[in-house]
């Protein structure tokens, strides 16, 4: 027998649909699943097997490289859930270690994921007695000690839930230390449950419903001018904002009100700061089309400049550039991206298409499920454009034949220099009679343009790529956020995703 011997096939496998697709190495499969899930069910994979994998490849990883990723995951892909489960599965197998204590500080930026972290905490280490708590690891205590110097009255009172783990109990469990003696009266207020009502939408609007009104229209004017008190007092968040848009419409508030809600969404430092998934601008669009104000085109108007705004930042395209975005319609992708979203997979895939093609100027535009389907729309009007490919679900059936986008390029003799796809990975050859796949397409397409790169965009993590991911110019990037044009951006200068995160400072 031979020992010495290249070993070809040890990085194939099989896909979730039967065809051949590539290992990818654990940092980088971490990163997919990490960066592309919000620990739902998928179309191929349940939530519970999601954090098993997740677990597993914790485990196989270096400790520095998966609190790098937390951070990550939190700081630059404004994630949330994910990042408090990677710290604490980070403790099981590093508790003595102080890159634990760092990563729950700094994935910890909300009051509410003291609570959400030990609340994972006693799921992940299955404690279902009475003391569920008991015996937290000394680093995590350490890390949220920290994080509980982060934050205000206010934000403890907004987020002050009677949820299966209560800030009242994260605090007794934690001790933290004040920092002030201002800060020691707050901490007396959590523990005798006396913090103060936070001033929010939710609680404001809350109280005009109890109010007993003598007739409709009093109802109807007193919502009004709360709508119009919420958005005059600027506590109303971005998020709030984009979330209400029909209901403040609906309430008719005043021509004023509406222009500082407009000039608000629009705002090209408040998108930024509001670290939104082009996606939640998809959602308030749609929402927006079904309403009868006078006002809608001006809101949609500010929603596609706010959008625009997301968009700036993407380098790397001139008009020389020549580029093929192309986004997959496959049924798998037709799932929403989260139990309590009606946003689909392909819809995320449509919105970071449409965002790329608004900067480029020598782009075409494709769907493929059966068949390929090139479909030419401006540049502009991102998120109309987004509608006007979701009216065309179904046009090219629900298989994943992601070949022919490389087939037709073929085809046509068409020398692009990057090919852009939108997809969950699962790609195989529903046809079967002509052998393709996107892997030999991709290599006889080099042949005739070797200078062409294609960008894998994984929308949904299941930890395997259909085409060698460690070169031929093939570069996978995972993700909902825009922020996935960051790391395509500096892979023109030689990085990737995982050299990306490792440049974290913990």
């Amino acid at each position: 027998m031979k020992f010495n011997i290249k070993l070809f096939n040890r990085n194939k496998l099989t896909n979730y649909e039967g065809a051949e697709a590539y290992k990818l190495s654990a940092e980088m499969e971490l990163y997919s699943a990490v960066a592309a899930t919000s620990l739902s069910d998928t179309f191929y994979e349940k939530a519970d097997a999601r954090v098993e994998r997740i677990r597993q490849l914790v485990a196989k990883s270096n400790a520095t490289y998966v609190a790098k990723l937390a951070v990550y995951a939190r700081e630059k892909m404004n994630l949330r859930s994910v990042p408090l489960a990677l710290a604490v599965e980070l403790a099981k197998t590093n508790s003595g270690t102080d890159v634990v204590r760092k990563t729950v500080s700094r994935v910890v930026q909300r009051a509410d994921e003291i609570t959400e972290l030990l609340a994972y905490y006693q799921l992940a280490n299955a404690r279902k007695d009475t003391k569920k708590l008991n015996k937290l690891s000394k680093q995590i205590q350490k890390g949220l000690a920290e994080a509980f110097n982060k934050f205000d009255e206010y934000q403890f009172a907004k987020y002050n839930r009677d949820a299966e783990v209560k800030l009242r109990d994260a605090l007794f469990l934690v001790h933290p230390k004040a920092k002030d003696e201002a800060q020691q009266v707050l901490f007396n207020k959590i523990a005798k449950d006396e913090l103060s009502t936070a001033y929010t939408w939710e609680t404001e609007l809350s109280g005009t419903g109890q109010t007993n009104f003598e007739t409709v229209e009093a109802r109807n004017a007193a919502f009004s001018a709360k709508w119009e008190e919420l958005i005059a007092s600027g506590k109303m968040g971005y998020m709030a904002t984009l979330r209400n848009l029909r209901n403040i419409l609906e309430a008719e508030v005043s021509v004023e009100a509406m222009e500082k809600v407009t000039a608000y969404l629009s705002n090209a430092n408040a998108v930024a700061k509001s670290k939104q998934f082009p996606f939640r601008f998809v959602s308030a669009y749609r929402e927006l089309k079904s309403g009868n104000s006078g006002y809608t085109a001006k809101v949609m108007d500010a929603l596609e400049d706010a959008v625009s705004a997301s968009a700036a930042n993407i380098a790397g395209f001139d008009g020389k550039t020549r580029v093929v975005v192309a986004v997959d319609f496959s049924g798998s992708m037709q799932s929403a991206v989260s139990a309590k979203s009606s946003v689909q997979k392909y819809e995320v895939g449509l919105i970071l298409a449409m965002l790329l093609k608004s900067r480029c100027a020598n782009v075409t535009t494709g769907i493929f499920g059966d068949s390929y389907k090139l479909v030419q729309v401006p540049s502009k009007s991102i998120l109309a454009n987004v509608e006007v490919f979701r009216a065309r679900i179904g046009e090219v059936g629900h298989s994943t034949n992601g070949y022919l986008v490389i087939k037709d390029l073929i085809a046509r003799k068409a020398i692009v220099d990057k090919v852009m796809v939108f997809t969950d990975m699962q790609m195989w050859n529903s046809n079967g009679t002509n052998g393709s796949t996107i892997a030999s397409e991709w290599k006889k397409y080099k042949a005739i343009a070797p200078n062409a790169k294609i960008y894998l965009f994984d929308l949904a993590g299941y930890g395997n790529s259909p085409l060698h991911v460690e070169g031929n110019d093939v570069f996978m990037i995972a993700g909902w956020s825009d922020k996935v044009f960051d790391v395509m951006n500096a892979t023109e200068n030689g990085s990737d995703a995982v050299k990306e995160i490792e440049k974290i400072e913990l």
